[in-house]
């Protein structure tokens, strides 16, 4: 087995900080720590420590990798929140969920036997950061314009991200010393202090002063969870991702219809029309089957059964397009992938919902609310409806898969619910198509439905893949626009393949993201 290390983010100071604790003999799931806390800094409208994390962690010659659910649960006082007929998407009210993801942190940390680096060294980079200094970049810069132009913006976040009412710009230099503070406590006091010391009374004084319903109780039981990954067969290996309430069922539901499909695929055009009509099949249940892994009905437990996957399958008319839309949701998010020298691989997402989240910055702190309760439901009796101590329906889901002759991959991306369109797209290239790991992820895409700062529930194809497959589109029915090429939109996508003699990592042109090995 090969001893490369590797690493890949969506903004090259995670891959920098997740590269320098593996050469200093970090394992993977280490240098994600570290990685995860430095793009909370540097990407702060995409990911924070108030939001969630998932994560998939693989050990050579296990059978599965282990999985790690740091989703942050409902108050359990949500009376205020009984004859609201809509809920907030900003402010205090829109805080009505934990942030788990530092909990997640803690649960990877404790199950890795191998960890043995002390907590301030997986910090300091993030802390470095948050001091000195990051450039601001465009895409940093067009998140802080979109919450102000909402003119919901509270004063906190303001006063961070528009100082002097001068909002931040692309090649700004922007210090966030609360930020840094922050994690210089959680490296001196470890990071349960997050949840039961003063990092946590400084997050209490300022959730209930914006009038958020978390209470420090709330706030004191926030815990990751280690559970059983999802996991369906395909040809030749197993594809993993994770439990409800992500949509890791859904990414495996399309994986295993285009399994089903994929020898009657000829052309670019018929490779496309197969996922978004398979990712079609699967949203068309996602109302009534996706919710809080206690809620979820008997058919959530079928779906990855070999009749509804088959029957799923068959139901695709490969010359014409099934009508759109479904109910569509949000969501931004970074995913990063991570190996070390002893082969652990790391797929991991880590979110706050929206650009910014509730965009309520914790004084004194330095870092934003996340604004994922506002996934839930108000509707009395829908599965996913809001209520005490009750898990979100989540966007997040990291994957990877376990080939039968050793290979391994692990893959992901953001893009609220685009992650499974274009985690199918990348897996169907590389995998059965021939596309090499950068070619698979660099190349065109699409999304149907959303995606973060999107509010269109249309087909969107990049321009460079509508010229090649447009017409062929529109004759099977698609009705579709076309955005410009290397688009945003279209979601950060990465991924390391690892074939037990060589390691290779990608990363998207559509962030600013970095993929190496050593």
């Amino acid at each position: 087995m090969t001893q490369q290390i590797a690493f890949t983010a969506p903004h090259w100071a995670a891959t920098e900080a997740g590269l320098e604790i593996l050469q200093r003999g970090g394992t993977a799931t280490e240098a994600m720590v570290a990685a995860a806390a430095v793009i909370s800094v540097v990407y702060p409208h995409m990911n924070s420590i108030g939001g969630d994390s998932f994560w998939l962690v693989h050990t050579p010659g296990d059978e599965a990798p282990l999985a790690i659910d740091a989703c942050g649960r409902a108050a359990t006082n949500l009376s205020a929140y009984s004859k609201k007929t809509q809920l907030k998407s900003r402010g205090g009210e829109a805080c009505i969920t934990q942030a788990g993801t530092i909990a997640g942190w803690q649960t990877a940390l404790d199950q890795d036997p191998r960890a043995s680096l002390e907590l301030s060294v997986l910090l300091e980079p993030a802390i470095r950061w948050a001091e000195g200094g990051i450039i601001v970049t465009q895409s940093l810069a067009d998140a802080v314009r979109k919450v102000l132009d909402e003119g919901q913006a509270p004063e906190s976040f303001r006063e961070l991200y528009a100082p002097d009412d001068k909002p931040l710009a692309p090649g700004d230099k922007f210090m966030n010393p609360a930020l840094g503070a922050t994690f210089r406590t959680l490296a001196e006091n470890g990071l349960r202090d997050f949840y039961q010391g003063s990092v946590a009374q400084r997050i209490q004084q300022a959730l209930k002063a914006m009038g958020s319903p978390l209470s420090e109780q709330d706030h004191r039981q926030t815990q990751a969870d280690v559970v059983t990954p999802l996991s369906v067969s395909l040809t030749g290996l197993r594809c993993f991702n994770l439990p409800a309430p992500t949509q890791g069922v859904h990414s495996l539901q399309i994986l295993a219809q285009v399994d089903r499909r994929r020898s009657e695929m000829t052309s670019k055009a018929d490779w496309a029309h197969l996922i978004i009509e398979a990712t079609k099949q699967s949203f068309a249940d996602r109302p009534v089957i996706l919710a809080d892994p206690h809620t979820v009905p008997s058919a959530y437990h079928d779906a990855l059964s070999d009749a509804v996957l088959q029957s799923k399958a068959d139901r695709i008319d490969m010359e014409r397009a099934r009508e759109w839309p479904f109910p569509s949701e949000l969501g931004d998010t970074v995913w990063m992938g991570a190996r070390d020298a002893s082969g652990q691989l790391v797929s991991f997402i880590q979110s706050i919902y929206w650009e910014f989240g509730s965009a309520n910055v914790i004084e004194d702190a330095g870092f934003v609310w996340n604004n994922r309760g506002i996934s839930f439901s108000l509707d009395a009796g829908d599965i996913n409806e809001l209520l005490p101590g009750k898990k979100p329906r989540h966007t997040l889901n990291p994957a990877m898969a376990l080939y039968d002759n050793g290979q391994r991959l692990s893959y992901g991306t953001m893009g609220g619910e685009g992650q499974p369109q274009t985690q199918a797209t990348l897996f169907s290239r590389f995998v059965w198509q021939g596309a090499s790991l950068s070619q698979a992820i660099a190349e065109g895409r699409w999304l149907l439905g959303r995606t973060w700062g999107d509010v269109d529930d249309d087909l969107k194809i990049e321009a460079d893949l509508a010229d090649e497959i447009g017409e062929e589109l529109t004759r099977r029915g698609h009705r579709w626009r076309q955005v410009p090429a290397c688009n945003e939109m279209m979601g950060h996508a990465g991924a390391i393949f690892d074939s037990g003699s060589e390691v290779s990592a990608a990363t998207d042109p559509r962030s600013d993201g970095r993929a190496e090995v050593v």
